[in-house]
This record gives C-alpha cells, structure tokens and sequence, in this order.
C-alpha cells in the first residue's frame, strides 16, 4: 500500500493507493461517519485491480479543521471526488461506499453517471422523502452536533451504544478497541460539521432519481440490520439494475464483521 496526498480545493485528501494487479478494474472506496481510509485495509490487497481508499473530507487522524460548513455538502463533496479521480487520470471505477460514504457513492453515480463502471452501496440509504423528515433530521442532528462538541468522548459512547451497532459487541475485543480508537481520533469540531453540512437530513432526496441509475448495483446489508435490509429491498425495486447481496452475522457495519463474505460478493460483482 501507499499512502498518498491529493490536494483538492485547499484540502489534503489522505489516500491509500494499491496496484493488486493488472486487471483494468479501478476501485474507489468511501468510508462511513467517524471512519477513515483505514476501515478498507482487510479489502484493499483483495480486490481486483488498482484500488483508492481516501480520507473524506475533515476525517481521519491526520485531518486538518475545516472551518466553513459549506465546505461539506454533498454536491462539494461529489465535486472533490471528481477531482480526485481526475488527479489520477481515472476514466472509469467502481464506487464502494458505506453507510455516509454509500449516500456519497450514490450522490456521485448520480451526478456523473459516465465515470461510474458500477456501484456498491453498503448499508446505505436515498435520503429522506420528505421535507418534513429532512427538517427533523436536521433538528436532531443539530443536537447531535452540539453534544459532539460539549463532549466527544461521551458522544462516542452513545453512538457506538446505537441498536444499529449492537452486532459489534460479539466481534473480539481488539477489533472492538480498534474502532472506537478510530472513533476518539477525529476532529471533534470537523464530525459535528460533517454532521450538518452532508447529514442525511441536509443531503438530497435521491429517491426520484433511482430510476436514472442504470449502472449494474450491489447493495450489501447485514442480515441483523432490519432498518437498511427494508431500505435496501426499497431501493432494489427502484433501481433498474440491481442485486441485493445479505450477508450472515452481520450487522450495519457489514465489511469490518465480515470481510471475507464482502470481498467475494464484490469480486463475484464486478465479473457479473
């Protein structure tokens, strides 16, 4: 692996960067909220191809403060990804995201449908329908944001004490400390602006626009996670080329539970 540095708009993108092998597949993989390149290491050397793991914008250890919320909306964020991939002359790729990063993936494969070779969505979702369920998100995610800063560590806490992370407490207890170590490592003020700029209250609506994405699509859950599997089974019978691939033991967080499983959904994916 290589660790790499993309200046896009001002900012360092952090980036893995892996030759697997001379395939012509190219990978561009999108970790979740309060996660880092880093999640992907037990994918990166698998997957056929070259494969980019980035640092989204304001996360990861090395992070600097990003001090205009403005700077994380989502189409901004489409934007950076673009320039990204144009950094490295990339035509093509295919786009694996995960839960904040699949709703990125998602936003991207819409905004620039000829750069996507297909699209991975795991434990991700299209937005919220309506404006009203937009405005609440908001509220609660404002609260959200509020507790991050007042105290991060307990914010932390809470999170990981979510029904939708409960599957994590039967993974070992290193790989437990693992995360929440990657958790207490971010910028505390860049998770709360994260949270405002490109939460899914703030996003988009993209359910209208499923319709549009004809690309091939895996969308990947965890057979604990009863809210993304009924997201998922929504989203399937909107998008025009899709499978849905539920994977055993797991719950949201499909890929750090079940690496194995997800590396040979993913190759048996791009071969389809």
């Amino acid at each position: 692996m290589t660790e790499q540095v993309v200046n896009i708009a001002g900012y360092p993108y952090q980036v893995t960067y892996q030759e697997n092998s001379s395939t012509q597949d190219k990978w561009l993989l999108l970790h979740g909220f309060m996660g880092s390149r880093h999640d992907f290491d037990q994918l990166i050397s698998a997957l056929p191809g070259t494969v980019l793991a980035i640092d989204l914008l304001g996360f990861g250890a090395s992070a600097p403060k990003v001090t205009r919320v403005e700077r994380f909306t989502m189409a901004n964020q489409i934007a950076d990804l673009q320039a990204i991939l144009g950094a490295y002359a990339w035509e093509k790729v295919h786009v694996f995201g995960y839960s904040m990063g699949g709703r990125l993936a998602l936003g991207f494969a819409i905004a620039h449908p000829e750069q996507v070779a297909s699209l991975i969505l795991e434990s991700a979702t299209a937005g919220l329908p309506t404006a009203a369920d937009r405005a609440a998100r908001r509220q609660a995610d404002a609260a959200k944001a509020a507790h991050i800063r007042q105290d991060f560590p307990s914010f932390v806490t809470a999170w990981e004490a979510l029904p939708l992370f409960a599957s994590q407490q039967q993974l070992p207890a290193h790989q437990q400390q693992q995360i929440r170590q990657q958790r207490l490592q971010q910028r505390p003020e860049n998770v709360a602006q994260s949270l405002i700029g490109m939460g899914t209250g703030a996003q988009p609506n993209f359910w209208p626009k499923l319709a549009e994405v004809t690309v091939k699509t895996l969308l990947i859950v965890g057979e604990k996670d009863v809210k993304f599997n009924q997201l998922a089974d929504k989203m399937l019978q909107q998008l025009p080329n899709a499978q849905k691939a539920v994977i055993a033991d797991a719950g949201h967080n499909v890929h750090f539970e079940q690496p194995n499983q997800v590396i040979a959904r993913l190759k048996a994916h791009v071969s389809r």
